[in-house]
Order: C-alpha cells, then structure tokens, then sequence
C-alpha cells in the first residue's frame, strides 16, 4: 500500500484530518523557520528582506491560526474519528 493510499486505516486518522492537522504543523514550522532568516537578514542590514520574511511569517501565523480554529470546531462537534 502506497502513503498515497492510506485512508486513515492504518493511522487511526482519516486523510483529511491528518491533512489538517499536518498543515497547521507545517505553518507553525514555517513562522518559527521564518524567524532565523528575519535575524539572518537584520543581521545583514537588509531591511527589504526583513520586511519580506515578516509578511511571509505573518501569513504562516495566520494559516497556523485559521487551521487550529477550524480544528478546535472539529474537536469540539466529535466529527474526528
């Protein structure tokens, strides 16, 4: 059976769940990663990259926030099973 195949038979966890919950994990990465490269480019003194990263982990906090409210709903409906 290929990953692309699994439906949640051998996980516990249906494809679209895990989905969910793997997207908000990879936002929350991405905002924490995006913090090195902020200091990175202070440190650099390049204020147009600064102002990049930070849009960019703005946009990764908001995702991580939208996921984890949708989620919580979820949670709290016992619709993941």
């Amino acid at each position: 059976m290929s990953k692309t195949e699994e439906t949640g038979t051998i996980t516990g966890t249906k494809d679209k769940d895990y989905n969910l919950i793997w997207f908000v994990e990879a936002s929350l990465d991405n905002a924490l990663r995006l913090e090195t490269y902020i200091s990175d480019a202070e440190r650099d003194g390049d204020t147009e990259l600064v102002e990049f990263f930070r849009k960019a982990q703005n946009e990764s906090r908001k995702g991580a926030r939208m996921g984890k409210e949708l989620l919580a709903s979820r949670l709290a409906d016992s619709s993941i099973g």
